[in-house]
């Protein structure tokens, strides 16, 4: 007699399965604007909105859902992975190892600091934290109000410390002696480092002070410190393309794309275009604020290029013509300036949550 099979899932299955429905929620279609709380919207996105008041983990699921913030999650975050992939490939294979440290200190033995590569490092950490920073306010606000106020605090924190980071690895290793020696460079990073405070510390007054429909004064608020701040950094890059042959170096042209790149995503974060000319159209791909997120990633990328190559040829006598304290010193601004700001972003933060507190009174 032949033995009868059984196809019955085994308990242990059947017991698994209720566990994963609850681990693994189905989650609620995309809804319209006039489904969502107003601090949610976004002019001219008419759909595409994540219905606010799920569990954490509908969102980070939503991952992988299609909606109006796949694209911008999906851009900076395959942009900082990218950012550390390529950050680690250059240090194993150009950059001779470990950066930022020397496995031999100056007796022969033990690890100390390596300051001629440390700005580099700090650099890249600098990049990873906005970009990872940026992913996680977008795939995560729709959860309540407080949450994106949060969110989007921590956003611009990392912001400014991503400009204090260009500001640090562009005067270091990518201007040449003349600006370094002048006016302009001896006052440089203090000058940087009080910009990226104030372009963090007015994106999060304007975000909390204005109430939609936004106000132009609004934007204003937001782009002109980052503005200026952007002149500044970017200043030591402008002086050598103004004053060297383009094709002199190999950075050189990944200097201009990346400016040219930050010039375009810095028009589409002040323009809500194509969604202005064709509300709806463009609510799932194609939008402004997704433009300004790709430009700003391949940016990012074209700028660190550009930094391999001015590290390369700076690092030998980078040491001699600073000083090695000196260095150490303006890498030790670096935390210095991201506390700084992150305490700003606290204190906006309670006045965020006392201000809803109030609200719901």
């Amino acid at each position: 007699m032949m033995p009868r099979v059984s196809f019955s899932a085994p308990s242990q299955l059947a017991a698994l399965l209720p566990l994963l429905s609850r681990l693994l929620p189905s989650l609620p279609a995309p809804v319209r604007d006039s489904d969502v709380p107003a601090l949610f919207r976004e002019r001219f996105i008419v759909s595409g909105y994540r219905p606010a008041g799920l569990p954490w983990r509908s969102y980070v699921l939503s991952l992988f859902q299609i909606h109006n913030e796949t694209l911008n999650v999906w851009s900076h975050l395959l942009a900082a992975t990218a950012v550390a992939l390529r950050f680690t490939a250059f240090a194993v294979l150009q950059g001779g190892g470990l950066l930022g440290v020397r496995l031999q200190g100056p007796e022969g033995q033990g690890v100390s600091v390596d300051a001629s590569s440390l700005p580099l490092v700090l650099y890249a950490i600098s990049a990873i934290t906005y970009l990872s920073c940026s992913a996680a306010a977008h795939l995560l606000q729709s959860h309540s109000e407080r949450a994106h106020y949060s969110l989007f605090l921590l956003d611009y924190v990392g912001v400014a410390v991503y400009q204090y980071g260009c500001a640090l690895a562009l005067s270091l290793y990518s201007a040449d002696p003349a600006w370094t020696q002048s006016m302009l460079g001896q006052v440089f990073l203090p000058a940087a480092a009080l910009l990226a405070w104030l372009s963090c510390a007015a994106c999060c007054y304007a975000k909390l002070r204005f109430r939609r429909p936004y106000p132009l004064h609004r934007k204003l608020c937001q782009v002109l410190p980052m503005g200026v701040a952007y002149l500044l950094d970017i200043s030591p890059v402008a002086h050598r393309l103004a004053t060297h042959s383009w094709t002199s170096s190999a950075a050189l042209p990944l200097h201009v794309l990346q400016v040219v790149l930050f010039l375009l995503s810095a028009f589409f974060f002040s323009c809500p275009v194509p969604e202005r000319f064709s509300p709806g159209r463009y609510d799932i791909i194609g939008h402004g604020h997704q433009l300004f997120h790709l430009l700003l990633a391949l940016c990012t990328l074209a700028q660190q290029e550009a930094l391999f190559h001015d590290f390369l040829w700076r690092r030998p006598a980078l040491v001699r013509e600073f000083g090695e304290q000196r260095l150490l010193l303006a890498c030790a601004s670096f935390p210095c300036l991201a506390l700084c700001c992150a305490m700003t972003a606290l204190a906006m933060r309670r006045r965020a949550q006392d201000h809803l507190m109030k609200e719901q009174r």
